[in-house]
């Protein structure tokens, strides 16, 4: 069974946006890109919220992002040969190809595409992801940890969720961004 696989750029104190929305302190150095890019080209189904959708969906609809070097374009191709899940209930129709919407969160429509799946599968979006680790279906927690401070915005994880976790794999980028990889056990609500 594939795995779902929740990744995710933070700031050291927790935040994947800082207070006024903003996440442009976590653009990727070169290295850090050719990470992602694997990690995007390994996985064959991405769920989303509907704003981190509208954010990458310029993978797709704004060429002149992978024509400014090999790194972007293939972070580009990578994620449109990849299926998308949009969790969304505001969003009338997909921008991109290989894109479906989905009204609510499912657990066993997850499980099943997870059964099905021959390759792993991404999350992305804090609150899509909150409750996929709520109901316990998240198998790996990817983090790159970004050397900065933000103070408060928007937190990476859920309050109320107990996980323990296994490190699987660190990795440090020239640009001082520590990726970490664990492997989630059962999940609890307090």
């Amino acid at each position: 069974m594939a795995k779902l696989i929740y990744g995710t750029n933070t700031s050291l104190d927790g935040y994947i946006e800082d207070a006024g929305g903003g996440f442009d302190w976590s653009e990727p150095s070169q290295d850090l890109h050719r990470f992602f890019n694997d990690l995007v080209a390994d996985a064959g189904t991405f769920l989303y919220g509907r704003r981190l959708y509208e954010a990458m969906a310029v993978w797709e609809t704004d060429p002149s992002l992978a024509a400014q070097n090999d790194v972007l374009r293939e972070f580009a191709e990578a994620w449109q040969d990849a299926d998308k899940i949009v969790y969304s209930r505001t969003l009338a129709e997909p921008s991109t190809r290989r894109t479906r919407i989905e009204r609510d969160f499912d657990v066993e429509q997850v499980n099943s595409i997870k059964a099905a799946a021959d390759r792993d599968l991404l999350i992305g979006g804090a609150e899509i992801a909150a409750h996929a680790l709520r109901a316990g279906v998240v198998d790996e927690y990817l983090v790159g940890l970004h050397p900065v401070m933000v103070g408060g915005g928007k937190p990476a994880l859920p309050n109320g969720v107990f996980l323990k976790l296994e490190l699987l794999d660190e990795r440090r980028f020239t640009s001082g961004v520590v990726v970490l990889r664990y492997r989630i056990g059962s999940a609890t609500s307090s």
